[in-house]
């Protein structure tokens, strides 16, 4: 395989590591808000949508457990220069002997540890906090592989990288999980409550986690850029950044739109257009997520501007 090939394959499974993760997130929080407005009864008018969170959950987890088995044999593939098929017969050394590896290995068990909390778990806080403890190892991982990582484990850079894509999938999460599964199959009369209410958690969440997003992420540029905004203009990882930060601008001009605009006519009206349009608008904002999340993956291969 061709380098451009390994690189487009590099780029296109750290995107669905992070897509994953995040759907994994927002699904599982969809699952237990609407397990708590009494979802899990069949005759309850949100059990489908209850239905559809648990679904995408457990669909969410497994992509997300093979997105990073796949991701290491491309990763292993470039570092030996060999494609995938020598990738893979380097994969015990790359999995032993590199730094990469061992990131690997915790954000893999990470994954797969949520993947059994979401297949074991029957609800409750043990089964709650088992699921978040292999949230946190998989974002740890992650950020223990990419730049962030090259002041040393651990380190203040570090951190700041976990907690910036533990709090990217919550607010990215809740946006796709609910605009392209949950929130739709909440579009009869009889669940417009139940919608409301969701939105209302969107919406608060949402909010919460840019926040965590934004001061995590500035500390993540400053770091990338060396402190010198000449970086921003005159290299290629500034140009991504560029484009990253304007998606995340949209995303939020188009969350702001839905919390002062939508949201309160939905709440006055309950009416079915001031619910499509609340509904349409976070739609509209999941797809601006997929393409954060690629472009976010594009910046990971990208060498620092300060480089």
């Amino acid at each position: 395989m061709s380098a451009s090939g390994l690189l487009i394959g590099q780029v296109a499974l750290t995107a669905l590591v992070h897509v994953a993760f995040a759907f994994a997130i927002g699904s599982a929080l969809f699952e237990r808000w609407l397990a708590a407005d009494g979802a899990l009864a069949r005759t309850a008018p949100s059990h489908a949508a209850w239905h559809r969170a648990r679904a995408s959950l457990m669909a969410a987890a497994f992509a997300l457990v093979l997105a990073e088995g796949g991701w290491l044999l491309y990763e292993a593939g470039a570092m030996t220069g060999a494609g995938v098929a020598g990738g893979l017969a380097a994969l015990p050394d790359v999995v032993g002997t590199t730094h990469v590896g061992h990131a690997w290995c915790v954000a893999f068990a990470g994954a797969a540890w949520l993947l059994m909390a979401a297949l074991l778990s029957r609800g409750g806080r043990f089964g709650a906090g088992m699921f978040w403890l292999g949230a946190l190892a998989s974002a740890a991982g992650t950020a223990a592989i990419g730049h962030a990582a090259d002041a040393g484990i651990p380190s203040l850079g570090w951190a700041m990288q976990a907690v910036h894509v533990l709090a990217t999938a919550v607010w990215g999460g809740v946006v796709l999980a609910g605009g392209l599964v949950v929130l739709p199959a909440l579009d009869t009369s009889i669940t417009r409550i139940a919608l409301i209410r969701l939105a209302d958690r969107v919406s608060n969440v949402s909010l919460a986690a840019f926040c965590v997003v934004l001061i995590s992420g500035l500390v993540g540029a400053q770091r990338g850029l060396g402190g010198s905004f000449a970086a921003l203009r005159g290299t290629a990882w500034g140009h991504v950044l560029t484009l990253k930060l304007s998606l995340v601008l949209l995303a939020v001009v188009l969350g702001a739109l839905n919390r002062t605009s939508a949201l309160p006519r939905l709440r006055r009206s309950a009416s079915t257009l001031d619910a499509h349009t609340f509904r349409n608008v976070l739609h509209l904002e999941a797809l601006v997520m997929v393409a954060i999340f690629v472009t976010a993956a594009v910046l990971g291969l990208t060498p620092p501007g300060h480089t």
